[in-house]
């Protein structure tokens, strides 16, 4: 039986869904339950061996999560990563329909595995966490409103919502707790016994790694995109960078490895040691990010403690 690939193209009201080989025509469904439900029926007919879909701001979140609990092989990819491919096959006019397509036709060269089921508890903790973050954002932004403002009501009306949003922070810290101890208590623990690494850290590596302790380190720390790729061409070698990845982990990762740089022995060795070396801060302090990435991952994939002791009850792990 010959393989089919599937590309959907979803936009805020619409689901544009495509086939390679050309087994059926494309069709265009609302994006809603309803036609969520629809497009679920029809795929499920066919069996498709891969359906892609690109990142699209979060309206994509549902399709995506319908597709994986029905058992389907779904892959959501950075829209940068299908432009390229639709440059390279020499596709230049863009349409819903001819993106559903090129998707399609994309989804057969793409080489991916499935690590992590699906998870209703860790989708309301990513929730909660950029929740978190956009009340902390609209906070701060008063804040600098505030050093501006000459006006007597609209200084108090500042203070009345920063006041405001600070309470509705302490109360969502509580629900995050609760959510990422109902997620797995015992990653909570482990992390959370680390200098370094707090309640948001430990929520943000729940919600948004759940591979960690999954992976080799070499992965683990491509994933998040810390992994220095380098772009040599004949003669030239050029730096490596970074580049890629889940900058989300990236930002709580840069937090704690500075607090680590701080008050802890080795980790502070290592980032003067670069620093001596003439690298420049923010490369030495990536570095000591992405030890601290393959040490979490070591940890979590050997059950063992920071530290490198077996946890009670489990097999010896490596010591690093």
């Amino acid at each position: 039986m010959i393989s089919c690939f599937v590309g959907i193209d979803v936009s805020k009201a619409t689901l544009d869904v495509a086939f390679w080989p050309e087994r059926s025509k494309p069709f265009q469904l609302k994006n809603d339950p309803e036609g969520i439900a629809q497009m679920l029926v029809c795929l499920n007919e066919i069996e498709p061996e891969r359906v892609v879909l690109e990142a699209t701001g979060g309206y994509e979140n549902a399709v995506f999560k319908a597709l994986r609990v029905a058992g389907l092989n779904a892959t959501r990819v950075n829209p940068k990563r299908s432009r390229a491919y639709a440059d390279a096959v020499g596709q230049i006019a863009k349409t819903d329909r001819i993106d559903a397509q090129i998707l399609a036709k994309f989804a057969q060269h793409l080489e991916t595995r499935t690590l992590v089921e699906p998870s209703q508890a860790r989708d309301e903790l990513a929730e909660l966490v950029k929740l978190r973050d956009q009340i902390i954002g609209h906070r701060d932004d008063d804040r600098r409103r505030a050093k501006q403002a000459t006006s007597a009501i609209a200084l108090a009306f500042f203070a009345s919502h920063i006041a405001s949003l600070e309470a509705e922070l302490r109360s969502l810290n509580k629900h995050i707790d609760l959510a990422t101890k109902a997620l797995d208590r015992d990653k909570v623990e482990r992390l959370q016994s680390i200098k370094g690494i707090g309640r948001v850290t430990t929520a943000k590596l729940l919600a948004y790694l759940p591979e960690l302790g999954l992976l080799t380190g070499r992965e683990i720390t491509a994933l998040v995109g810390l992994a220095p790729y380098n772009k040599d061409s004949g003669s030239k070698s050029s730096p490596r960078h970074i580049e890629g990845g889940r900058y989300k982990v990236r930002g709580a990762l840069y937090m704690a490895a500075w607090v680590m740089i701080r008050h802890t022995a080795d980790f502070k060795a290592r980032y003067n040691a670069l620093i001596a070396r003439g690298k420049c801060s923010k490369k030495a302090v990536v570095a000591c990010m992405r030890v601290l990435l393959i040490r979490l991952n070591a940890m979590m994939r050997d059950g063992v403690s920071w530290k490198g002791r077996p946890l009670p009850e489990k097999a010896p792990g490596l010591k690093y």
